[in-house]
């Protein structure tokens, strides 16, 4: 069977049997790539509905748990936090040669391009607003209220995840980089006491949520990282799109915000901080050196790849060319953290 296809004909036996109203027939269609976990859309005569599946093949343990997701939406859709509502999960990877949840289809799009050009600035004010006080109202849910007090590891999040990062790019280094390697002795002596231990999702950006063609923002989506962590780690993931450069993509700096409606980030740092009881201001700098130590791990990785011949990305080469940047503006943070 080829990375893509799926059997039909099974699929379609359980969808009936699992999924409540299910009713076909139906088509499959995979969602461009960029998923670590292969995401379909299916159209019903019920409707439509939404597929993620595991990789095909050999997978690291921890790795690519659909039916860890599919738990996070489970505890969260009837809290009223919005997700896209999970319907089936399927743990017999007989079926279709991994195992798959489904889930609605959230009503809406992504963007990915963070001016929001599509909108005006009332719109655009309103839709980063949202963004934030989700985020904030996410970090706000008691884990054990949700039954997800053991979903991620006890101790120190950044603690762990500085080991972590600092063990990927030690795996993958191909090149002495003065700036990684006094991150590396940085960051683990100075890690900032955990604010609280939240539900965290470990990649949330504005290309990540939906929102609808009001700009009612609808779902947030692709949990695949998420665990219980430091919430701050989310904020600051969120606020480096204001310090990145505006190039098409979620990148703000540049722009000219006050025109375009979108807040400073100033002004969702104090929005954050006052709906979450998380208090960020005055301390993002180590977060922020933290988040790019880690973007030039993940790059790292993709650059060994390329090298080694077995990358995927079309843009893989290109991508491999940034670790010295991303190092360089690591320790530039670094060192007004107080390095």
């Amino acid at each position: 069977m080829s990375a893509d296809l799926l059997d039909e004909a099974a699929l379609g036996a359980w969808l009936e049997a699992n999924v409540e109203g299910f009713s076909g027939p139906f088509s499959l269609t995979k969602f461009p790539s960029g998923q670590s976990n292969p995401t379909y859309k299916i159209s019903a005569v019920s409707g439509d509905y939404v597929l993620r599946r595991k990789p095909f093949g050999q997978l690291l343990p921890s790795a690519h748990a659909v039916d860890r997701e599919y738990r996070l939406l489970s505890a969260l859709s009837p809290l009223g936090f919005p997700v896209p509502q999970p319907l089936a999960l399927c743990d017999d990877p007989g079926v279709v040669g991994a195992i798959f949840y489904v889930m609605e289809l959230a009503k809406g799009r992504p963007y990915a391009d963070g001016a929001l050009p599509d909108f005006d600035p009332a719109t655009r004010a309103r839709m980063y607003w949202q963004l934030v006080d989700t985020l904030a109202d996410l970090h706000n849910i008691e884990p054990s209220s949700a039954d997800l007090a053991d979903f991620g590891k006890p101790g120190n999040y950044f603690e762990r995840q500085v080991a972590r990062w600092t063990r990927q790019y030690r795996d993958s280094e191909t090149d002495y980089l003065p700036e990684m390697e006094r991150l590396i002795a940085f960051l683990p002596e100075t890690l900032p006491e955990q604010s609280r231990t939240s539900i965290v999702h470990g990649d949330y950006r504005i290309d990540n949520v939906v929102y609808d063609g009001d700009g009612a923002l609808t779902a947030v989506l692709d949990w695949e990282l998420a665990t219980l962590g430091d919430p701050v780690a989310d904020f600051s993931y969120l606020a480096m799109q204001w310090m990145m450069p505006a190039d098409g993509g979620a990148g703000l700096a540049g722009l000219d915000l006050d025109a375009l409606g979108i807040p400073s980030l100033d002004a969702i740092v104090l929005r954050y901080s006052t709906r979450s009881g998380v208090p960020v201001s005055g301390q993002l700098d180590w977060y922020f050196a933290y988040n790019l130590f880690r973007l030039a791990g993940i790059v790292q990785g993709i650059k060994k790849r390329v090298i080694d011949g077995t990358a995927s990305h079309a843009k893989a080469a290109e991508m491999a060319q940034r670790v010295p940047m991303l190092a360089n503006a690591a320790w530039s943070f670094a060192v007004k953290a107080g390095a």
